[in-house]
C-alpha cells in the first residue's frame, strides 16, 4: 500500500481538521481533515497528503488491510500549505487506480479491489483498501529527461546518482536510455537523499537492488509509452515497492507496487507539444503553486522557517485544473467525483483476493522478488 515514508505522523494542529468534507466551489469537494469518523475504521497516522486507517477491531501489528485516504492537502518545500486543492485527493486516487490497471501485466498492485464495497461512502472516490506491505526503504526514481535535482547534479558533477552522462546536456534534454536514480526515504520535514545504485545494494542486497532497478525501469518505459500516445511526456517518476508476508509470517517472493503511482504528485508530466530542449517545460503538477510561493506576490521566504501563506483563489483553481487535465488526457474520460466509476481507454480487471498479475500474452511478467530482511511496515514507517 502506500508508503509511510514522509507520510508519517503529522501534528493535527498544523492541519485544518474542522470537517472531513466541505464544498468548494459547487462543483468540487474538499477533504482536508486528518481524522474523520469513518464507520468500521480507526485512524492511526496522517501524512502530508494521506490519512491511514485500520479496521476498528485490529491493531497496528495485526492489521492485514489498510484504508488509505488521499486528502486535498498540498505540500511544497516541506511545508503543508494551509489551503487545500479541491478534489486533489480524488484525482490522485482515480489516476493511481487507472495506472495500476495499465501496469498489471508487469507488476502486482497493493490495492484489494474486491474490498472496495467496504470503503466508507464519504471517502469512496478518494480512498483504497490495500494490503499492509513491508516496504523497501528506497524511493525508486526513474528519469527519462534531465531536469530538477538531476540537472543540478549533472551541472555540478557530470553525473546523476552515479550515472555518467554525455557532455552538453541542458534543461529538458532527453536521455538516450532511462536511468535509475534512487533516493533514501527521509522523515517528515526532511529531504530524501539521492543515493547511487551501489548504496542501494549496500542497504538491501545487490540481488534485490537489481530487481528494484529493473522493474522500475520496465514500469517507467511502459508508462512512458502509454503517456506518449496521449500527448504527454513522462519526464521522470517515483515508485515505491514492498512485499507481503504469508500466513505463517514468512515473506512471499512477490514484488508489489504500493503508494500512489504515476500521479502529478509523484511524476513530472509535460505536454508533448510544449517541450523544447533547453527550456523549462510547463508541467501537470504543483509547480504553479511553487512558482507563486517563491514570487514577490506571496511575500514569503521559503528559508525563513515561517509557515507559508494562504493560496489565492486563482492559484488554487489553476492547480486543480492542471491535475484534472492530466487525468483526462491520460484516462480518456471526464473526471468525476462522489464515487462515480471511472472508465478507461484500456480497462482491465484487477479483482483478486491477493495481488495478481493480469494475463497478457504480449508482455513478459517481471521477475519475482527474493526479499531481504526488513521490518519496515507501512504502519511502522
Amino acid at each position: 500500500m502506500a508508503t509511510m515514508r514522509r507520510d508519517t505522523d503529522i501534528a493535527a494542529s498544523k492541519l485544518s481538521a474542522v470537517s472531513c468534507v466541505s464544498a468548494y466551489p459547487s462543483s468540487a469537494v474538499t477533504y482536508h481533515a486528518t481524522n474523520c469518523d469513518l464507520p468500521g475504521w480507526k485512524h492511526v497516522r496522517s501524512g502530508k497528503v494521506r490519512d491511514l486507517y485500520i479496521p476498528e477491531d485490529d491493531t497496528v501489528d495485526s492489521a492485514k488491510r489498510l484504508l488509505l485516504v488521499a486528502s486535498d492537502r498540498i505540500s511544497a518545500y516541506d511545508f503543508i500549505l494551509p489551503t487545500p486543492i479541491p478534489d486533489k485527493g480524488a484525482i490522485l486516487t482515480q489516476m493511481s487506480r487507472w495506472w495500476f490497471q495499465q501496469l498489471a501485466p508487469l507488476v502486482d498492485s497493493h490495492i484489494m479491489s474486491e474490498a472496495d464495497a467496504a470503503i466508507p461512502q464519504v471517502v469512496r472516490d478518494r480512498a483504497v483498501i490495500c494490503h499492509n506491505l513491508q516496504m523497501y526503504p528506497i524511493e525508486c526514481v526513474v528519469r527519462g529527461y534531465l531536469t530538477g535535482s538531476g540537472l543540478v547534479d549533472y551541472q555540478e558533477t557530470g553525473q546523476v546518482c552515479g550515472h555518467r552522462l554525455p557532455a552538453g546536456l541542458v534543461e529538458a534534454s532527453r536521455l538516450e536510455q532511462p536511468i535509475f536514480t534512487p533516493a533514501a526515504k527521509a522523515n517528515v520535514g526532511e529531504h530524501d537523499e539521492n543515493i547511487t545504485f551501489d548504496q542501494v545494494a549496500q542497504r538491501i542486497g545487490r540481488s534485490d537492488a537489481e530487481r528494484l532497478r529493473d522493474v522500475s525501469i520496465a514500469v517507467y518505459e511502459r508508462a512512458r509509452d502509454i503517456a506518449a500516445r496521449c500527448g504527454i511526456i513522462l519526464a521522470d517518476t517515483k515508485f515505491e515497492f514492498g512485499y507481503l508476508p504469508d500466513s505463517a509470517g514468512d515473506v512471499l517472493a512477490t514484488l508489489v507496487l504500493g503508494d500512489e503511482v504515476l500521479t502529478p504528485d509523484s511524476s513530472r508530466f509535460w505536454p508533448a507539444d510544449q517541450w523544447v530542449e533547453g527550456r523549462v517545460t510547463p508541467s501537470f503538477d504543483k509547480q504553479y503553486v511553487r512558482d507563486w510561493l517563491t514570487s514577490a506576490e506571496s511575500g514569503w521566504d521559503r528559508h525563513s522557517g515561517e509557515e507559508p501563506p494562504e493560496l489565492p483563489d486563482e492559484v488554487v483553481e489553476q492547480t486543480r485544473a492542471r491535475y484534472i487535465e492530466a487525468f483526462e488526457m491520460l484516462a480518456g474520460t471526464k473526471f468525476q467525483t462522489a464515487g462515480s466509476s471511472v472508465s478507461t481507454n484500456n480497462p482491465t480487471s484487477a479483482k483478486t483476493a491477493t495481488p495478481a498479475k493480469q494475463a497478457d500474452q504480449s508482455m513478459e511478467p517481471v521477475e519475482t522478488l527474493t526479499p531481504f530482511e526488513n521490518t519496515n511496515s507501512q504502519l511502522k514507517g
